[in-house]
């Protein structure tokens, strides 16, 4: 509205200059009285339906500019990932490797909240199957380590124990995403993490 203002209040300055120019370069004569009259209302007339088609233009791409922003944002909040879920009260809602995997993810550091992103994550990649193994990658075990002996750093049984698996899953995270949910929204992104 205030740039239709703006435009308007332009426009009706405009107007008012040229009646002045007009009726100057008229000026007194012989037919200075009425016609002149005539003459700079005309002027007049014609400069405020110029600027009323004007105000009217910038009114419409206004309103469509106000349209594609609301679009815009709309579809930006659509293609950010989500990373907030609810939190559980307790790593007790979990059972076999996630309930491990959750205790392992307290002692690194990381918070209760973090937990619904690594759940999501984890079971995207391995399903939380220790023994998971992706022969066109060669991806191993819970996190998908490629290659998998690199979790021997935690373990030398790393290939049947999720503990290693899980903890070197949870460093390389660290290092990589700061947390499990930058990792899950990375993931949702490009499908791989």
């Amino acid at each position: 509205m205030l740039v239709l203002g703006a435009i308007g209040g332009g426009y009706l300055g405009l107007i008012r200059d040229s009646g002045n120019s007009l009726a100057a370069a008229v000026g007194p004569g012989p037919s200075s009285g009425a016609a002149a009259t005539v003459d700079a209302d005309a002027a007049t007339e014609a400069a405020r339906a110029k600027a009323a088609r004007a105000a009217a233009v910038a009114a419409e791409r206004a309103k469509k500019a106000q349209e594609l922003a609301k679009r815009n944002q709309q579809t930006a909040s659509r293609s950010q990932p989500r990373t907030t879920y609810p939190v559980p009260s307790s790593c007790k809602e979990y059972t076999g490797n996630r309930a491990l995997g959750c205790a392992l993810m307290l002692d690194a550091g990381y918070p209760l909240a973090q937990m619904p992103c690594l759940e999501k994550l984890w079971t995207r990649e391995s399903g939380w199957n220790h023994t998971s193994h992706n022969a066109s990658s060669g991806a191993y075990g819970i996190p998908q380590a490629v290659p998998g002996d690199k979790m021997a750093a935690y373990g030398a049984d790393w290939e049947t124990n999720p503990v290693p698996q899980i903890k070197w899953g949870l460093n390389y995270i660290k290092n990589r995403y700061d947390s499990p949910c930058g990792a899950w929204s990375f993931f949702q992104t490009h499908n791989w993490y």
